[in-house]
Order: structure tokens, then sequence, then C-alpha cells
């Protein structure tokens, strides 16, 4: 009976893992990474809080275990190429980093075509500035606070983490941002090829100010840039590009490859069913400890 169990786990694995292969539905992924475990060691402590000026709405994950409180903070944002997404699909990702001993928020923010650059990313700087000035209510650190996404994600992260006048001008400062980590994101890629960027970015008459790149300097954060040849979305020249102008600058920065890996694939290896993938949460993990604390 075990042995039937089992095999019927791993089957519904196969297929579950073979539907996100093709469309890799984040909602899909987080229940299941809920029925394998993912669930244990950390809670949703706060869900669907407003913030912001437009209706934005964050959910806020914390570890089981408050006794070391308080928490070192991680923002994340989801992709999604600024068209699609919602926070309440990415819990694998506010479960994973919570159960790592962060208070993680995770915050929505407005869509293309409803709006293009820059409002999804003021939306990012208010999210920033929410926590700099909440956080300490639900146990969180606002002296340790890192940003982290994945794709879009990534892209919001990074230029939040360099551009230290659009978080100043939503009444964030920009010391409050400690380190950041992109999974598979897009920092230099003007001129506009795919069809997402052309949508979000072709109208801004200024298009160096969309790239993370041209905000590179020498007083960044400390950033860890993970890219994967298998990354067909988002090139790995994004993160390599960037990655060589930190360094010329001086900045503290490290550029990982988790060589076969799709951009879907980096994501998903925050969960725990695939987690197999690469050691995707252990090394963002290991980073971010080393730069925020314990």
């Amino acid at each position: 009976m075990l042995r039937a169990a089992a095999l019927g786990v791993l089957a519904l694995a196969g297929v579950i893992g073979g539907m996100l292969a093709f469309v890799s539905p984040p909602r899909l992924l987080s229940h299941y990474d809920r029925l394998a475990g993912g669930r244990e060691g950390s809670y949703p402590a706060a869900e669907g809080v407003p913030f912001g000026s437009h209706g934005q709405r964050l959910d806020i994950w914390a570890p089981n275990d408050m006794a070391k409180a308080p928490l070192p903070v991680v923002i994340f944002w989801y992709g999604g190429g600024w068209a699609k997404g919602d926070r309440t699909s990415y819990a694998f990702a506010g479960r994973a980093l919570a159960k790592a001993g962060f208070l993680v928020v995770i915050p929505d923010y407005r869509k293309v075509p409803q709006v293009l650059f820059p409002a999804f990313l003021e939306d990012g700087a208010e999210a920033v500035a929410w926590v700099e000035d909440n956080i300490a209510r639900y146990r969180g650190d606002p002296a340790r606070v890192a940003v982290m996404g994945h794709s879009a994600g990534a892209w919001q992260a990074v230029m939040l983490a360099l551009d230290a006048e659009r978080l100043a001008a939503a009444g964030a400062d920009p010391a409050t941002i400690k380190a950041g980590v992109g999974l598979s994101g897009p920092y230099d890629f003007h001129p506009f090829t795919s069809e997402r960027a052309i949508a979000a970015f072709s109208q801004w008459p200024r298009p160096e100010e969309t790239q993370p790149i041209a905000f590179a300097r020498k007083d960044a954060p400390p950033l860890l840039l993970v890219t994967s040849d298998g990354d067909e979305t988002v090139r790995p020249k994004n993160a390599n590009n960037l990655g060589a102008r930190l360094r010329e600058l001086g900045a503290p920065v490290e550029v990982r490859n988790y060589g076969p890996l799709d951009h879907e694939e980096v994501v998903m290896a925050l969960s725990v069913p695939f987690r197999g993938k690469g050691p995707v949460l252990a090394d963002s993990v290991a980073f971010l400890k080393r730069h925020l604390g314990e």
C-alpha cells in the first residue's frame, strides 16, 4: 500500500511538473508546494494589507519560530512581464524564505496595460516605504531589509536597490535596502525586442532610465544576480553585463549561473517539489544572511 501511495505521489509530481514546464502557473505551484510540505515551518502573518496610494496590497509570511524577532526582512516581487501575476500565487516563495528565518513581504503592483513605466516601479518604492514605517508592528527589523524578485520582479528589486532617487521620492530612505537578490532578471535590455518590454517601456522618452544597468553605482548595496544558460526568456547577458559594470565601479556583487535551468525553473527551485533542480534557495538564503544577519 505504501509503495502504491508513493507511486501515486510520483505520478502526480510528474503530471504537475509537466504542466509547469509548459505553462508554469505559480498558483498551481503554490498549491503543490503546500501539499508537499511547504507550509511546515511558516504561516501567513498578514494578508491583503493595504499600502501605497493606488490601492495596492501585500501579504506577509513569518516563520513559526519567532524567538529571534525582530527578524530580517525580505521584500519579494513576482514576475510576469510587468503584465500579470499576483501576490497570493507566490506563497511558495514566501513560505520558503520565511521558514529560513526571514519575515517576507510580497507586494502587488499595478500592471500593463492599465499603467506603464514608471508606475509599477513607483508601487515598488511605496512598498519599501511601507516596510520602513510599519514592519516593526509585525516583528520585523526595519534596519535589516533586503529586496528580491524573479524576472520582472527581479528588475523591480534591482532597480529599487540602485535608484536611490526613486525610493526617496516615495518617502523611503535608500539606505533601508541592505542587500538584493535578482533571479533571472532583465537589467540591460535596450533596444527593446520583446513584446512585453515594448508594451511596458517604449513610450518613455528616455529609455536609459528603464535600465537597471544605467543606475549602477559604487555605493550600491550588495547584490546577488542569478542567471542560467538555459534561460531563453531573459538571457544571461543581463546579469553578466550588470555584474561586470558593478565590479568595474567597485560595488559588491555576485553573479551565479545555474547552467541548464530555464527561466521558470530558477524560481520553481524555491519550492519544495522542485528544490532539487538547483540550490537557488540555499544560495539566496546564505547570501541574505551574510548581509542581514540571522
